[in-house]
């Protein structure tokens, strides 16, 4: 995990929504295009090939530091793979990055009688943004994924929201039912529960049958999707989100 802080002029068009789970969809071109922020994007795709225009990667504002005008966006880096990854292991003070938003629709729930987060690395800013935000008396329980303990970071949660690790060794089909199991294991507390959970796609869909079909839990308790899909960019993740494969609720 990679964290890069995010500040400068722009800042001032920077207007966050009243959730917790604030996003930005952060632009990225070709280095040997040698283009320079902020990009009209109607107009490159006019003068480009398709294949050149910047291109989008979706990330949860971690944290907003008014009083310092920053954003703070965390990355899960895979070494040399992908766009987004690789820029923030190498960003240093000064460089400029574009950025849209943000979006988001999710905030704790004050009438809830408890909470259940679940999500892997790509949910952890957004998780961690709504547990900082939950009151001190909030009950509950967080199931997070990781690969290992170098992902287990210390998190600010009330004393009565517990926090589970789920340690996977590899990646692979059997790692998608890992935060379903867990939860549908969980000696679920009575009272009515409010459900955060994303991450993997297919892997939210294995937990959308725990709440819906083994839970009962009507579609008001839930912010469930998907957040990325294994073996896809996110050029066809969200393109396959206009197809039933891409779908994780039912509409």
């Amino acid at each position: 995990m990679v964290r890069v802080t995010l500040g400068g002029p722009g800042f001032e068009q920077f207007q966050p929504k009243d959730v917790t789970d604030n996003y930005v969809k952060i632009l990225f071109a070709k280095p040997e295009l040698a283009l320079e922020p902020p990009y009209d994007l109607a107009a490159l795709r006019e003068q480009l090939p398709a294949e050149d225009v910047p291109v989008t990667r979706t990330y949860t504002v971690r944290r907003i530091n008014q009083a310092d005008r920053t954003i703070d966006v965390d990355f899960v880096v895979h070494g040399d793979e992908g766009l987004a990854g690789p820029w923030a292991a190498q960003a240093k003070p000064g460089d400029r990055i574009a950025l849209m938003g943000p979006g988001g629709a999710y905030s704790p729930d004050p009438t809830a009688d408890w909470y259940l987060f679940a999500g892997d690395e790509s949910a952890l800013p957004a998780i961690s943004a709504a547990l900082e935000a939950l009151p001190e008396d909030a009950a509950g329980v967080a199931f997070l994924e990781c690969g290992g303990p170098d992902d287990m970071v210390d998190l600010v949660k009330p004393f009565g929201v517990e926090v589970r690790w789920i340690r996977r060794e590899i990646r692979d089909d059997t790692t998608r039912s890992l935060l379903a199991a867990a939860v549908r294991d969980y000696q679920w507390p009575s009272g009515r529960v409010q459900v955060f959970a994303h991450g993997e796609r297919e892997s939210m869909k294995a937990l959308r049958d725990v709440f819906l079909k083994e839970r009962g839990l009507g579609k008001d308790q839930l912010s469930l999707s998907g957040y990325w899909a294994a073996g896809r960019t996110e050029d066809r993740f969200q393109a396959e989100k206009r197809e039933p494969i891409g779908q994780v609720l039912p509409a």
